[in-house]
Order: structure tokens, then C-alpha cells, then sequence
């Protein structure tokens, strides 16, 4: 739990290095009422001295929301390298006649955690990834295939942070990472609305399960203007419950949920791909796994499939603060595990000589309420990657831009920041931050964290209320 102090000690207690245009901004937050029982913390270092410039409650534990990923996607960065790329294998037990094109035995898709497979972020046409699949099969001569074909998830193991909110584990947002991710782990809800206050009605799922149906239970009424409704239940089943609101008479409007098992959609989908193709298949005999496999039984390769390189991956990551994403390079730190994850990235910072006692982990993302860190661990963390040519450049290309993208886009328009601040943002319920680097106006390269936890306002005016703050880093 997050410690509380009243905050006009917090403020008595400034820092001796505190510039005035900083010190302005801080004297605005003492007096703001929304911040009065509020948590502030920020850090800011010189990253060619390494020395502090101006700090507040730097060492106090807080939420960091998503700029927790800067400390997931750094670290791997650093362990797995830049051009560490995922593995996706089809393989075949039993045995393969070239003379008559027959498998018989089983078709794997063994997957390692790659999550651009059929990703919007990286599929730029109509054809299924499978489609290529098929191809190569055929190319090899297959014709026929009379075992299962498999969907094989048991490289990571199939669970979801303990600490992550009920309201969040059925979203887009908050879809489970899987050893053979697919489709980003989503589907789409088609909703047709009308009337103010009538009942919207569903309309289809997409993408659908061949052998399987998802169960929609949906209480979502038409009413305001943005899209308010919130998918429920277990994230492993097939029975959703959807609440909330979407506007008035709108059709095929779109709510995104989480898959109850991608490794199963990717095998149908390869499925429909082989059909195509013209190789036969039992159309029942389609399943997924998410157990360690006999690694007794032999199996052959038939086709390797390798994502984007890992730089890539962590661009969409930091920019789109994709949860999904975040989740899987931390399980593939940790070689399938999420613990061992969170036990490989802190133990990379501490050998990068950062006090670890500030990081408290629960997850890669920083979804959950339950991690914490203080402003000056991700300010220190941020000096260490400015100061690691092998990693800055990619990191840094990965945070938003002020003015200009991603969650940054509306930040700092017109001021001395657009287009001179990288950030990567966060924000969950009444927890809101930012942290990155700027170039002053006296020509300082600075490595900066601000993080409000707990305020009294929406998130719309702590937003801005944090802005002044980094509209004035770029004036020191």
C-alpha cells in the first residue's frame, strides 16, 4: 500500500536543488485543493553529470501506471537484444510419405510467445499469416494430414498478474499473454445501437470459432458519446458478461475483448488456410494445448516462422502502450514465466547498479495498482540507458513525442517541448505519470520521472496539471 503524508510537509521538505520556474509549479500544487491528500513525486537528472537538477519525494514509493514499462522493455533491451526475434515452428509426429503427400500423425504450432502473429500493428494486408503456412505445406508436398492439428501455447505458462482487477481482465487491454498468441488475444463485439436509453443489441463476434461458440450476456445501453462498456467474467472461458454504455444509433460499433484461447483460433484459423490450399484435414480433430508436451515424442520440422525483431515489438509497446505486448517480453525474459521475469529485470538493473529496494513489481505493464517506485529509481534507470549507446537510441525512438504521437500527441502543442520531449505516459484509475527526456532550453539533456498518485480531480485536469510541469523541464 502506497504511504500517505500530509502534504504540506511534503512540500516543506524541498530539495536544495530546486530551479524557480520549477519551484513556481510546485507552490501551484500546494495551493490546489484537488492535490491536497494527493501523492507527488517527480526527479529530474542532468544525464551528462548524472547530477540531480530538481527532485520532490523522489525516494517515496508510488503507482507508475505504464511508465512501468520503460523498466520492462529496457531490460530486455539489455538481455535480449535488439534483434532478438520469436519463433513460431510447425512441426508433424508420425510420419510423412513424399510419395503420397499423407502425414500421419499430428500437426504442432509451436509457439514462443510471439505476439505480432496476425497483430494489427503488423499485418498490413486481408491474408491470414496461416495463408503462408498452408503455402509451405503445400510447396512440401503435403496433401493430406490425418492426425489433430495442435495449438500449442505450453511454452509460457497460462496465467494472469493476481493483482489485476476484475474490470480490466476481459478488455483489449487486459488480454493474458500466451505462448501462441493470435489476433493480439481479442475479438470484436458488434454492436447496433439506437435510440437514447434503449438497449443496444449484439450482432456478431469477430473473428469466430469454428467448433466453439462465445456466449455474449450483454446489458450495454445507448447513451453518451463514447464507448463506456466493460467486458466480465473468467478471461479462460467462453461466456462473456458485457456492461455499460455506447452511444445512440450506431451500427457495427465495435467493443473489444479478450480471447478466451488464442492458441486454439490460430489452429482453427491454419485450419481454413489448409483448406484453402487443397490439403484434406479432419476438421474435428483441432485442439490447443497449454501443457508441457511429452518430450518423448518425435517430432519432425516443417516450417519455421520468426516475428519482427524485438526493437520493433517494443516500439509498438512504448508507443501504443500495449499491455499485451509488455506482458510477453516480460514471460519471454523470464523463459516462459512471469516470475522469473520480474526476477531477471530487477536483477539487470541492480547489476546496472540501481538500488532495486525502490522497484516494487508485480507485473511488466504496470496494469496492476499494486506496483510501486519512486521517481528517482526510473529517473536513474533513464540515465543509465542515455549513457548505454547499445541501447539508447532504439529505446529512445520508442517513447511518444510531445505534439507529435502516440499518448503524447496533445502535450506540450506550441511550447518549447513539441517535438523536443520523449515520454512514455501512464495512467490508471487516479494514478497518472510520465517519464522520458528532453532537451532544455540551456541545452541540458535531462532524464526526468513525474508521478501523481491519488488525486482529486478527473484524469483530463491532472493531466494538465502535470503539463506545466514539463512544459517548464524544457525552460530550464
Amino acid at each position: 500500500m502506497v504511504k500517505h503524508c500530509n502534504t504540506f510537509f511534503l512540500f516543506c521538505l524541498l530539495p536544495l536543488f530546486f530551479d524557480a520556474q520549477i519551484s513556481t509549479v510546485v507552490e501551484s500544487w500546494k495551493a490546489d485543493k484537488d492535490l491536497k491528500s494527493a501523492t507527488l513525486s517527480f526527479c529530474v537528472i542532468d544525464t551528462k553529470t548524472g547530477e540531480i537538477v530538481a527532485e520532490l519525494n523522489s525516494h517515496q514509493y508510488v503507482i507508475p501506471a505504464s511508465t512501468q514499462k520503460v523498466i520492462t522493455t529496457g531490460a530486455a533491451l539489455g538481455t535480449l537484444g535488439a534483434g532478438y526475434r520469436y519463433s513460431t515452428k510447425i512441426y508433424h509426429t508420425g510420419t510423412f510419405s513424399k510419395e503420397t503427400g499423407v502425414i500421419n500423425g499430428d500437426i504442432i504450432i509451436y509457439g514462443t510467445g510471439d505476439p505480432t502473429l496476425q497483430s494489427e500493428n503488423f499485418t498490413k494486408d486481408t491474408n491470414q499469416v496461416t495463408d503462408k503456412w498452408a503455402q509451405v505445406l503445400k510447396e512440401k508436398g503435403v496433401k493430406e494430414i490425418k492426425g489433430k492439428i495442435i495449438g500449442d501455447a505450453s511454452f509460457f505458462d497460462r496465467s494472469i498478474p493476481g493483482n489485476w482487477i476484475w474490470a480490466d481482465i476481459n478488455n483489449y487491454f487486459g488480454v493474458a499473454p500466451c505462448g501462441l498468441s493470435y489476433n493480439d488475444n481479442k475479438f470484436k463485439i458488434i454492436y447496433t445501437s439506437k435510440e437514447a436509453g434503449s438497449k443496444a443489441t449484439v450482432e456478431k463476434t469477430i473473428p469466430a470459432y469454428c467448433n466453439s461458440t462465445i456466449c455474449i450476456n450483454s446489458n450495454v445501453i445507448a447513451k453518451g458519446t463514447e464507448d463506456d462498456a466493460f467486458v466480465y467474467g473468467d478471461p479462460f472461458s467462453y461466456t462473456k458478461e458485457v456492461a455499460g454504455k455506447i452511444p445512440p444509433n450506431k451500427s457495427n460499433f465495435e467493443v473489444e475483448a479478450a480471447l478466451p484461447d488464442p492458441a486454439l483460433l490460430c489452429a482453427e484459423k491454419f485450419s481454413n488456410s489448409l483448406k484453402k490450399a487443397g490439403i484434406k484435414y479432419n476438421s474435428k480433430l483441432i485442439e490447443s494445448n497449454y501443457k508441457k508436451s511429452d518430450s518423448t515424442i518425435t517430432k519432425q520440422l516443417l516450417h519455421s516462422h520468426w516475428s519482427p525483431s524485438l526493437d520493433r515489438i517494443i516500439f509498438y509497446t512504448n508507443l501504443k502502450s500495449n499491455n499485451h505486448y509488455c506482458e510477453t517480453i516480460l514471460r519471454s525474459v523470464g523463459r516462459g514465466s512471469m516470475y522469473l521475469g520480474i526476477d531477471a529485470v530487477k536483477n539487470y538493473w541492480q547489476k546496472k547498479g540501481l538500488d532495486v529496494s525502490e522497484l516494487f513489481m508485480v507485473d511488466g505493464s504496470g496494469l496492476s495498482r499494486a506496483n510501486t517506485v519512486t521517481t528517482n529509481f526510473q529517473a536513474s534507470l533513464l540515465n543509465k540507458i542515455y549513457n548505454d549507446s547499445s541501447l539508447y537510441k532504439i529505446f529512445n525512438a520508442s517513447l511518444p513525442v510531445a505534439g507529435k504521437s502516440g499518448s503524447m500527441s496533445n502535450i506540450g502543442k506550441g511550447k518549447l517541448i513539441e517535438n523536443n520531449m520523449r515520454a512514455k505516459t501512464g495512467y490508471i484509475n487516479r494514478a497518472r505519470g510520465y517519464c522520458g527526456y528532453v532537451k532544455s532550453k540551456s541545452g541540458k539533456d535531462l532524464a526526468f520521472s513525474v508521478l501523481f498518485n491519488n488525486y482529486n480531480c478527473s484524469a483530463k485536469d491532472a493531466k494538465v496539471k502535470i503539463e506545466k510541469f514539463l512544459v517548464e523541464l524544457g525552460e530550464l
